[in-house]
């Protein structure tokens, strides 16, 4: 959620910051602005909605050699022009963008000198006033301004700072919100995310929580608060900016849903050893053979992910495992064990919500990223990271980064098994069944006219739905019902079908799309039952079902894969139904209202 660009040194300054924020339009916002400065003038356009309404107000003489720019996701502050960033000091002289929260914004406002604000004005608002007001009464430079400021801060912050005074120079500080520096022959940029500044520059330079950047167009100096020099050597982003393009796509979403069989093949590839085998760390391996608990902690999919990988931990392995939605866990933790093992999920691995749980834990106990973003924040904090390997997730609902998830949890869990000498990991040859699953992926995508079909007759006129299941089926219908909520707006719930009759079932009524999940021997006759109950209730029934078990008056059969690997191919029908769905009811499929992809904010 809300993103920033900025790059000195170059010309076309303009034309950069609206390409990158263009990149980052995944993130989710609702308004967009950008700040230009040239010789002989300077710019501030912002607008509300869409990058391409902010474009719409740039003439061509609107450019420079220096900018900074931003999209918005608002949290203090309704979504009009006025709140749109960047920000600028009721004196004119300081130029402001910020993402993340500031907790202690009322604070800072009565330090401000009366009338200067208004009541409805964002935090954002209030720091770059302050910082104004702090450097006229103490006679400060820009950077010593925000050093002071920032030691009054209490929350969330990436922050882009111009002193017109001194556009030579773009003021940067962080604290818990990503912001990376970009590096090039005769610039110097920073940004939310690389994919910002991919088609500039693959040389990025991490900024820590707690450090201070003065960026010119030969330099960058970093700082701790307290002064400190910081040295710190840029690394290459290994992304490829064709992979962030829609190609012949209508929409990212399908690109991705598209690319799963794909992906399930290059994570082969990437943990496979020269031998044929799964390959873990042995240092990751150890720590795990050392806990009495893991404990899976994330957001959202990531956390349907992490259900499934419950599963299979405690199937391959036999220890036992907890997963928690991070934003609960961090304020209420449990009792733990005496030796946990943690793993975080997150596509972006800037998850605030499950980054403030990794810095409560990470000085006692180990712990693992799972991202599908090397570099992110996560990753970095973390004991250990391994990588998803999906490239670039551009749809705000997720797909094969879940998708990804699942099978890199699969990977962890069977090799960590076999370690333990496991039964059942020893004799599941997983890279073989993994290679099925990408191949029924693609007999799913066969069919999608199917889907859409149901989409449109079963599902797109409807304002309730439901999914139901039993075990990793039950897991599935939380993601499938979260993705048609996400992006069709179709409200819809996930049910263990045992539960129906415990109260849901009250809320069928005729017509009511009610699509049943079917892959598990024990408990299929009992989902049936359940199928009938809804169905005599007036529902209209769609069943998922995996081959081996299917019967004439099932609606879809799912090629057959391994018990353990039903989510990756029933999750695939579920997204092409909520993508039909959006698309039917006239949505934007890539950009659904309200959501962010990079959620940076408690």
């Amino acid at each position: 959620m809300c993103g920033i660009v900025g790059i000195i040194g170059q010309g076309g300054a303009t034309e950069t910051l609206v390409q990158g924020l263009k990149k980052l339009e995944y993130r989710g916002y609702d308004s967009a602005g950008i700040f230009i400065h040239n010789t002989e003038t300077d710019y501030l356009i912002k607008s509300v909605g869409r990058i391409a309404h902010l474009e719409e107000k740039l003439a061509p003489e609107i450019d420079g050699t220096m900018g900074i720019g931003h999209t918005r996701w608002a949290t203090h502050g309704k979504p009009t022009e006025e709140n749109a960033h960047p920000h600028q000091s009721s004196d004119g002289r300081f130029v402001l963008v910020h993402n993340g929260v500031i907790e202690n914004y009322q604070e800072l406002k009565q330090l401000l000198s009366k009338g200067v604000l208004g009541e409805d004005c964002t935090d954002t608002q209030i720091v770059v006033e302050l910082i104004s007001q702090l450097v006229a009464q103490h006679q400060l430079d820009a950077k010593e301004g925000l050093r002071q400021v920032l030691t009054l801060i209490k929350g969330s912050y990436a922050f882009a700072l111009v002193d017109k005074k001194n556009p030579e120079a773009i003021y940067l500080a962080k604290n818990k919100s990503p912001l990376l520096i970009g590096v090039g022959e005769d610039f110097h940029g920073c940004c939310s995310d690389a994919m910002a500044m991919i088609e500039k520059t693959n040389q990025f330079v991490e900024i820590k929580d707690g450090e201070i950047v003065v960026l010119t167009k030969s330099s960058y100096q970093i700082e701790s608060l307290a002064g400190e020099k910081v040295e710190r050597a840029p690394y290459t982003a290994e992304l490829d900016s064709q992979d962030l393009e829609k190609g012949t796509y209508e929409h990212y979403m399908l690109k991705e849903m598209e690319e799963q069989p794909a992906v399930i093949r290059r994570i082969l590839s990437k943990y496979l050893d020269e031998h044929g085998n799964l390959t873990i760390s042995k240092e990751v391996l150890d720590q795990l053979k050392a806990s009495d608990r893991i404990y899976i902690v994330a957001c959202g999919t990531s956390y349907h992910a992490g259900l499934v990988g419950k599963k299979l931990f405690e199937t391959l392995t036999h220890i036992p495992t907890e997963v928690h939605i991070a934003s609960e866990f961090g304020y209420h933790m449990p009792l733990l064990t005496k030796s946990p093992f943690f793993i975080f999920l997150s596509q972006s691995g800037e998850t605030a919500d499950s980054r403030q749980v990794l810095v409560q834990v990470a000085d006692r106990y180990p712990t693992l990223t799972m991202t599908n973003t090397p570099g992110s924040t996560l990753s970095r904090e973390a004991s250990h990271t391994l990588l998803l390997h999906a490239g670039p997730e551009i749809a705000v609902a997720s797909t094969k980064a879940y998708t990804a998830q699942l099978a890199v949890l699969a990977i962890l869990a069977n090799v960590l098994g076999q370690s333990l000498q496991n039964e059942l990991a020893l004799s599941f040859d997983l890279a073989h069944e993994l290679s099925l699953v990408a191949s029924g992926l693609e007999e799913v995508m066969a069919e999608k006219g199917q889907f859409e079909e149901l989409a449109k007759e079963v599902i797109s006129d409807q304002a309730h739905a439901f999914y139901i299941g039993r075990g990793l089926d039950y897991y599935v219908a939380l993601e499938a019902a979260l993705k048609l909520k996400e992006i069709s707006y179709v409200h819809c719930e996930g049910y263990a079908a045992g539960e129906l009759k415990h109260g849901p079932i009250a809320l069928i009524e005729n017509e009511t799309p009610v699509i049943a999940l079917l892959t598990e021997a024990s408990t299929l006759d009992h989902t049936r039952g359940n199928m009938k109950e809804v169905e005599s209730r007036g529902a209209r029934v769609i069943s998922l079902v995996s081959e081996q078990y299917a019967t004439e008056q099932d609606t879809i059969v799912l090629p057959k894969v391994h018990s353990l690997l039903t989510p990756l191919i029933t999750v695939l029908p579920t997204q092409y139904l909520a993508y039909y769905t959006s698309l039917n009811r006239g949505l934007d499929v890539d950009k659904p209202r309200n959501l962010a992809k990079s959620v940076t904010v408690e």
